[in-house]
């Protein structure tokens, strides 16, 4: 088996009026770059979709999570689509680009971005679910759904790959620490804070007992509390 990540980096770099849509484009010119990167040898593979007015850009490599060429073209990327933004006159141009300028990766400069580095099987499907304006636990129920409850996912209880259960990262968005629950036996102290979906976000799901098989990932992240009220963009792979 081989290594390799599947990174899921998207932003809000301008769309039609009312945040609905992204023009087509804008689409047309990510779907330009991730064809020359693939080319060159950067990426593997990648796909460009959208959801609301993000651009939603997901690659596989094998450069590792945080890699800085990769983020670092994602980046350029939501740069060009920026530009085409505004000439086409189209509404809040480049308003998730919020650095002045790439410093290393793109976390912290509100892209929101979702990674898991995996032993890639034979077959190995995956599904990214995105979401825009949300609030930061939007996929607190659907992973409890996925990997704790055996009414919706058979598996738990007939798979011998499945009935360890699994363990679950959850992070406090305002005290800025995190715990891990292993499930199911954890079940009812996760759900104590999973079910504060403004507080408490699922960040990764993991095999049960190996932090180094992530099965689930997702991009909520902590970016300003301002007089109570916290702001956050979720994606998930």
């Amino acid at each position: 088996m081989s290594v390799i990540t599947i990174s899921a980096i998207k932003a809000d770099t301008g769309g039609y009026v009312g945040h609905c849509a992204v023009h087509p484009e804008m689409l047309a010119e990510a779907q330009r770059r991730v064809g020359e990167a693939v080319g060159s040898g950067l990426l593997i593979d990648g796909s460009v979709n959208s959801c609301g007015d993000d651009v939603n850009l997901v690659m596989t490599h094998r450069h590792g999570v945080d890699a800085e060429p990769v983020h670092h073209f994602a980046w350029d990327t939501f740069v060009e689509l920026t530009e085409v933004a505004k000439r086409l006159h189209l509404y809040g141009a480049g308003q998730d680009l919020l650095a002045e300028a790439f410093s290393g990766n793109v976390r912290g400069a509100v892209p929101g971005v979702a990674e898991m580095e995996i032993f890639e099987r034979p077959s190995e499907p995956f599904i990214v679910f995105a979401a825009d304006k949300t609030s930061p636990g939007a996929w607190n129920l659907p992973l409890y759904k996925m990997f704790c409850d055996p009414f919706n996912t058979a598996g738990l209880i007939i798979d011998k790959g499945m009935h360890s259960g699994f363990t679950l990262e959850v992070h406090d968005l305002i005290e800025r620490q995190r715990a891990l629950f292993n499930c199911p036996e954890d079940l009812y102290d996760l759900l104590v804070y999973v079910g504060t979906t403004g507080r408490s976000v699922i960040k990764h799901v993991f095999r049960r007992g190996n932090l180094d098989d992530p099965v689930a990932s997702t991009s909520t992240s902590r970016l300003s509390l301002i007089a109570g009220a916290m702001s956050a963009r979720t994606t998930r792979s």
